[in-house]
């Protein structure tokens, strides 16, 4: 095979004068062909240069790698997000610019990587063949502010991460050092640290984005945020779109609603997901497999490596991979599992009155263990240790007397009442194996505050019983027989989200804290459930 040959440092100057550096790793013959595009703000070498970069030439392709400004020798300061629109235009413009361009181009890469493919792909035209985005969408605003509560951790590792990778020597080490860092960080938060001054207790400085993103936390629909989301814009992109995902990825909420917004519009995206994080090393060859066979098909017209099916999931639980003609998956039907008096869930809808208590104390707020967070291990994790804590409700459903199959988006209809109108409901679904190890499958929350009075959903008056629903995290899995579904209601999950000080005081302030006193209803009037979306197991 011959030797793939690598031009550095190509300057790139954007409309302001500053100078972005990227990397060439030339196709077979050197002649026009087509481009493979990845903007990135990691780096343009060592092993993603050395797979991807490699990868896609060896099979035809000219790629061209390309650090983000303020990093890896481009100019011009990272304003996270905020750039990769304009520089990744004036990029493409370049690119048509090269004798070695042959005309078409894709592009590629996951998380920030595939952000920086959105941010341009509505205005690309139609040179623009394919996309192949991992991990990632179309705006990260909802995922920062997930369900309205800040998601600390993840907020708080990248941007610290960042800034590690902008200092001199600080690249290798960053990804290494980033979450440790900022696990110390937010243990000081545990001791009276204000929010606002975890970056200095991560970083040792103030962390710009970190800021902006608690300054803007009370009402995300502001301006800022204008220039940073290019999901009104999905529908209007025409390259042939594959997506890559995994069930315990911080994303992958809003990576489907970019695929729902393609298939709206009538494109026919390809969709795969399996049991994976957003730091999981596996997902990596996985993408670079499926990103060549549809570059091939795209751009060289080669199709035989595309699979019938656009839609493959993986089935935890049942240990297997499917393919679906769509997601949602046909057949899967919405089933209501209820809350119950003494710690049940049912199907069947309660016949009695009553309610559950609990008080959530922010000084000592409910911690969390597992879940989707940026960049740290998420996968399903024992939860009894979390379920022998008073403040947090446990339902659990009888043995299962045959395999349940979830595949879908997951949701919950709680009826709330607290002693402070700003309070969090979080909510959990597990698996429990015989043994009684319980295994987190999917969580959400929806922190709450007082509403205008004529939204029925939230009244204005403390008191009142607040119908809430909250969003988890779709889930493709199968609880089997013998196993028991079950459910948690807490009202924090610290540091995955900041806790809730319980006064409406800004996020970033410090000072006094109310805790609350939280009442779950399960009544006729009241059906609090988990709405899981249910479909025949296959075999």
């Amino acid at each position: 095979m011959r030797r793939v040959r690598i031009h550095r440092d190509l300057p790139v100057e954007m409309p302001d004068g500053v100078v972005l550096l990227a990397d060439r790793y030339e196709a077979p013959g050197g002649g026009p062909a087509p481009v493979v595009l990845i903007r990135s703000p990691y780096g343009r070498r060592g092993v993603f240069g050395f797979v991807y970069g490699r990868g896609f030439a060896r099979n035809g392709f000219h790629v061209v790698i390309q650090s983000c400004r303020g990093g890896f020798g481009s100019g011009g300061q990272l304003d996270p997000l905020g750039d990769e629109r304009d520089d990744g235009l004036a990029t493409l413009g370049w690119l048509r610019g090269q004798p070695w361009y042959g005309g078409s181009l894709a592009m590629f890469g996951p998380s920030y990587l595939g952000y920086t493919q959105w941010a341009v792909a509505a205005e690309a035209g139609p040179e623009l063949k394919a996309m192949a985005t991992q991990i990632t969408a179309s705006q990260f605003r909802d995922a920062a502010y997930v369900g309205g509560a800040f998601a600390l951790e993840s907020a708080l590792s990248w941007t610290t991460l960042t800034d590690a990778m902008s200092r001199r020597f600080g690249g290798a080490a960053a990804p290494l050092t980033a979450p440790r860092l900022t696990r110390r960080a937010v243990l000081s938060g545990l001791s009276g640290r204000p929010v606002s001054e975890l970056d200095l207790a991560s970083a040792g400085r103030p962390l710009r984005f970190y800021r902006d993103l608690l300054a803007h936390h009370a009402d995300p629909a502001v301006p800022y945020w204008d220039k940073r989301d290019f999901s009104p814009r999905v529908g209007e992109v025409e390259a042939a779109v594959t997506m890559l995902g995994g069930w315990y990825d911080v994303f992958l909420p809003w990576q489907l609603k970019d695929y729902l917004a393609l298939r709206a519009a009538g494109r026919r995206p390809q969709l795969t997901i399996g049991p994976w994080w957003h730091v999981d090393a596996r997902h990596g060859r996985v993408a670079l497999a499926e990103s060549l066979a549809w570059f091939r098909a795209h751009l060289l017209g080669d199709p035989s490596g595309l699979r019938e099916q656009p839609v493959r999931l993986y089935v935890t639980g049942a240990g297997e991979w499917r393919d679906y003609p769509d997601w949602p998956v046909p057949g899967s039907r919405q089933v209501r599992w209820h809350l119950r008096e003494d710690g049940g869930l049912e199907r069947e809808p309660p016949r009695a009155g009553g309610a559950d208590r609990f008080r959530y104390h922010p000084d000592h707020p409910t911690p969390v263990i597992g879940g989707p967070v940026l960049l740290a291990d998420s996968r399903p994790r024992d939860q009894r240790r979390l379920e022998a804590r008073r403040d947090v409700l446990v339902y659990s459903s009888a043995e299962l007397e045959s395999d349940v199959e979830a595949i879908g988006p997951v949701s919950a209809e709680l009826f709330v009442r607290s002693s402070t109108p700003y309070v969090d409901v979080v909510v959990r679904v597990c698996d429990v194996r015989p043994g009684g190890k319980s295994m987190n499958v999917c969580e959400g929350v929806r922190r709450l505050r007082p509403e205008l009075p004529d939204n029925s959903e939230m009244p204005d008056k403390v008191g009142d019983v607040r119908r809430v629903l909250v969003d988890l995290w779709p889930v493709g899995h199968r609880f089997r027989r013998g196993h028991r579904i079950r459910v948690h209601v807490a009202a924090g999950a610290y540091p995955t989200i900041a806790r809730n000080p319980g006064t409406g005081r800004p996020l970033g302030e410090g000072g006094p804290m109310v805790a609350a006193d939280v009442e779950v209803f399960r009544s006729p009037a009241h059906p609090s459930a988990v709405i899981l979306p249910l479909c025949a197991p296959l075999g």
